[in-house]
């Protein structure tokens, strides 16, 4: 088959209402291992498959993050939570990443962090076998379970770091998100129960068990859930406060055990 040209596949993504045709189109490009896969991955793309998932990587802080269909794709405004356990706990040595997805967020942590104890769980079987190719190259464990239950007992009062983006869109608005995501994503990654936060109350009760003195919770909510959010740290016993991105519209709730 012959070399497609930029030109072409950025016409054939800007027909199929790519807002950022010639990036896509060069990031493919530079992507496909042949004019063939190049190709099939321009169709999959113009047939509305994610950027990421057409890739078969992301890119979040830094770092090139595998992701395969059915796992969710680790979104820009997360890397304020790795911003914030960073400087929150820059002498953590033992890091949890709950809820984990791809590992996105277990992965940046260890980079910056350099030679930590990582673990990682999530629910969904297929999201574990992505995040134990992210996590490999770091000595981080990913294991498949529901939230604390799934994390070895040895780690219990042992946790400096503990993030955890949870899925905080409330039931009743899932059909509302792009279809990026409602179609593409796991629904156990996005639903958060019928206010969003059914999930983030249970990783803020079962915290403060797995937690160092001084260790510190993040976890990832909206604007509009905030304050709930805040009062679901206090009431588990932790010193909690808010950290806001207006850039990267994001809210990351930071809790810490004294």
């Amino acid at each position: 088959m012959p070399l497609l040209s930029l030109t072409s596949v950025v016409t054939a993504l800007r027909a199929a209402g790519c807002v950022f045709a010639e990036d896509e189109a060069e990031l493919i490009l530079a992507t496909a291992p042949t004019p063939d896969e190049a190709a099939s991955m321009v169709d999959r793309r113009v047939a509305g498959l994610p950027l990421e998932l057409v890739l078969g990587w992301a890119e979040f802080a830094g770092l090139r993050i595998t992701v395969e269909p059915g796992v969710f794709v680790p979104r820009r405004r997360t890397e304020h939570l790795v911003e914030q356990a960073l400087a929150t706990a820059p002498g953590a040595r033992v890091v949890v990443d709950l809820c984990c997805g791809s590992g996105a967020v277990g992965a940046a942590l260890a980079a910056s962090l350099g030679g930590v104890e990582l673990h990682a769980a999530d629910i969904d079987p297929v999201a574990v076998r992505c995040a134990r190719r992210n996590l490999g190259p770091y000595g981080g464990r990913a294991h498949q379970g529901d939230l604390f239950a799934a994390l070895p007992d040895h780690l219990r009062g042992r946790v400096d770091i503990l993030a955890a983006n949870v899925p905080y869109v409330p039931t009743g608005e899932v059909p509302l998100l792009p279809s990026e995501a409602r179609d593409h994503e796991p629904l156990v990654a996005l639903d958060g129960g019928t206010d969003g936060l059914d999930v983030l109350r249970r990783v803020a009760a079962g915290a403060p068990d797995w937690l160092a003195p001084g260790g510190c919770l993040l976890v990832e909510t909206s604007r509009r859930q905030a304050p709930h959010a805040l009062d679901a740290f206090h009431r588990s016993g932790l010193t909690a406060r808010t950290a806001v991105s207006e850039e990267r519209h994001a809210h990351v709730v930071i809790g810490t055990r004294a």
